[in-house]
């Protein structure tokens, strides 16, 4: 029996595009440059579908711009983000579908960032006991990561797994598609995937793949390293070692046209009870994941105090968390409290589960500011003073305990 699907230039099949939107569609709300919303395009799903996959199977299909949304990032200054069209986000899923089951198995162990599975928890857990027994840190920091991919190399790497015609066509195609920027000016790209696409995680993963995490197996077997996306940690026994190790990583990254930076990528010791070193670069912090390593008076399991390196809530982190607290304005809502629970309860759970994984009691003052900022909302909505404020919303918990995420950890 002859499938259908055959009669195509491309072995793309209408289920490959319909599992890939629906894929895109629980992740996606931003429209492209070409304004299409998912509402608007599911007003005709099945037609839209259906060119969509008459265009990839036949070759015809080519990217629009990316819309460029620039969001602001922890360290200060702001990120550019590429914003691709529901069709283009549709197209990049069924390329993504194709090409994820064959890298995947090959992806290196230390490897935690976008990967079925894997989860930023684990590269915590994995170089907090590193730093156990390798007292010395290289915080690697790549200039302009997503920014400065060389395309012909990229392409080379994806080579190594698929010949597949149409999908290394349509890589091509997307690396090359400009953007729209906020301006309204339009950029060519020569180098480079655009940040937040569906695509660029695993693009960015294959290259640092062979570029980063084939040469440390290959090379250097014996230091253990994390790396989620461009976020690299590599451990070492000696300062002398970590000095001769970061000038090699920044060799072996020129000739694959990446640049460290000088000023962010830095040698920090791990101090901890059992080794007390001296030497030039005595930084004993690094920030990991929105984590900050650094010694830590600790209780063990044997009842004695120890010093240990441990990660917490950075401050970056925690001051982003407080400035989006603050950017609710629940003071200003003319909202009953469980219309005010069920607005903030689904953000502070996420921060909750991934920030209180650890040292839990450093995150206390960010809820006990959630707590302030409604004691402020009563204050404001009901004209009480202070004290009585507090009374209600005391007695308020005693009824109602589970109404807000937070009070699990900080009552009112």
């Amino acid at each position: 029996m002859i499938d259908y699907y055959e009669t195509k230039a491309h072995p793309i099949t209408r289920k490959m595009v319909w599992d890939a939107y629906q894929r895109i569609r629980k992740n996606g709300k931003a429209a492209g440059v070409d304004g299409v919303s998912f509402d608007e395009y599911e007003e005709k799903l099945q037609a839209n579908l259906y060119k969509l996959w008459n265009r990839l199977t036949s070759g015809s299909y080519f990217p629009l711009l990316t819309r460029e949304k620039r969001i602001p990032k922890s360290g200060g200054g702001t990120r550019s983000l590429g914003i691709a069209t529901v069709e283009d986000r549709t197209a990049q899923q069924v390329v993504r579908a194709y090409l994820e089951p064959l890298m995947e198995p090959t992806f290196h162990d230390s490897s935690y960032g976008y990967r079925p599975k894997r989860h930023a928890h684990q590269a915590l857990a994995a170089a907090t006991a590193n730093c156990f027994t390798n007292h010395w840190v290289i915080d690697i920091d790549i200039k302009g990561y997503f920014d400065t991919i060389d395309h012909s190399l990229l392409m080379k790497a994806i080579e190594r797994y698929t010949a597949e015609k149409w999908v290394l066509m349509y890589i091509e195609r997307w690396l090359k598609a400009g953007t729209l920027k906020e301006d309204g000016s339009v950029v060519d790209r020569i180098s480079g995937t655009a940040q937040g696409s569906v695509l660029s995680p695993l693009l960015s993963n294959v290259f640092l793949h062979f570029v980063f995490d084939k040469w440390m197996q290959k090379s250097y077997p014996r230091n253990r390293f994390e790396r989620y996306s461009d976020d690299i940690i590599v451990h070492c026994k000696s300062e002398k070692q970590a000095l001769y190790l970061k000038a090699l990583i920044g060799k072996r990254f020129r000739e694959c046209k990446l640049t460290l930076s000088e000023t962010k990528t830095r040698i920090v010791y791990c101090k901890n009870s059992d080794n007390k070193e001296e030497g030039k670069h005595m930084k004993a912090s690094f920030d990991f994941l929105g984590f900050t390593f650094k010694p830590r008076i600790t209780r063990v399991k044997s009842g004695e105090l120890k010093l240990l390196n441990l990660p917490a809530m950075s401050l970056k982190a925690k001051k982003q968390v407080a400035e989006e607290i603050r950017s609710w304005k629940l003071h200003l809502k003319q909202w009953k409290l469980p219309a005010i629970a069920e607005m903030i309860n689904e953000k502070v759970r996420g921060w909750i589960n991934y920030y209180c994984h650890k040292l839990p009691e450093t995150t206390w003052k960010l809820w006990v500011l959630i707590n302030r900022r409604l004691l402020k909302w009563i204050m404001w909505q009901r004209q009480w003073r202070f004290r009585r404020a507090v009374r209600w919303l005391r007695m308020t918990f005693k009824q109602q305990p589970n109404l807000f995420a937070h009070w699990a950890i900080a009552r009112p």
